[in-house]
């Protein structure tokens, strides 16, 4: 198997797939509520956590997940996808709607969505402390812009540790060759709850916006108190949220 993954628990099917900037550790408070009554996949991406990336590797983050599936047998499951894992899980269901019995998307970046000007600042900002090699500086302005207000020490120290270690695992990689699956909306129509947070990036809450407009069967909430990553900022009401958009 190309990428690392674990399974926990039995019970439905429930695949986790991570943020850009985290890995599979992100989900641990889920996996534990989870594995109860649930069998909990986690993955961790090329370049994220326990999962190494080539050299000018040519692959796709999508295919990998269904590939995934294929290893383990599983003919249908819910899947759970949090920012880029969340357009990772969109490529997938839309290239095997088949295989997915419910979506939840906490913040997907959504294709034809211009940058705006607050990502386009953070870009510009990463790439110039990656260009100096402060890896430490790059990481913690991720940190401080992904994470909203009510984030603690710990959601921020365990996110500094993954988006060193993604940054870490790429920079050594240098260019590879991610091949995206084509993101078609009409060919998701399983239910599917999506969510974005009122003090994330004004890019991410465009797009959730527009994608909920593209959806035939989406139930769309905006979390007024969260940033980018709800379930490491209020780890509680982070849990609860991705159950109850599981079982409701």
């Amino acid at each position: 198997m190309t990428i690392d993954y674990e399974v926990v628990g039995a019970g439905d099917p429930v695949l986790l797939v991570h943020a850009g900037v985290a890995d599979a550790r992100m989900w641990a408070a889920q996996v534990a509520d989870l594995r109860r009554d649930h069998q909990v996949i986690t993955v961790d991406l090329r370049g994220y956590g326990r999962t190494p990336l080539a050299a000018g590797a040519k692959y796709s983050d999508a295919g990998d997940v269904l590939e995934v599936l294929d290893e383990l047998g599983l003919e249908q499951i819910a899947v759970v996808g949090a920012s880029y894992g969340g357009n990772v899980v969109l490529q997938a269901v839309s290239r095997a709607p088949e295989r997915f019995s419910r979506v939840v998307l906490l913040a997907p970046p959504v294709d034809g969505i211009e940058p705006t000007d607050d990502l386009r600042a953070l870009w510009d900002g990463e790439n110039e402390l990656l260009e100096k090699g402060d890896i430490d500086g790059a990481t913690a302005l991720n940190v401080r812009t992904w994470l909203g207000p009510e984030a603690g020490d710990e959601a921020r120290e365990l996110l500094h540790t993954m988006q060193k270690r993604a940054f870490e695992l790429q920079l050594a990689a240098g260019d590879v060759d991610n091949e995206e699956y084509d993101v078609t909306p009409e060919r998701i129509t399983v239910p599917v709850k999506l969510f974005v947070g009122a003090h994330d990036l004004e890019f991410f809450r465009l797009g959730a916006r527009h994608l909920a407009g593209q959806l035939s069967d989406v139930e769309f909430t905006e979390l007024p108190w969260a940033g980018h990553l709800p379930t490491l900022e209020r780890r509680a009401e982070g849990v609860a949220l991705v159950r109850n958009a599981l079982t409701d």
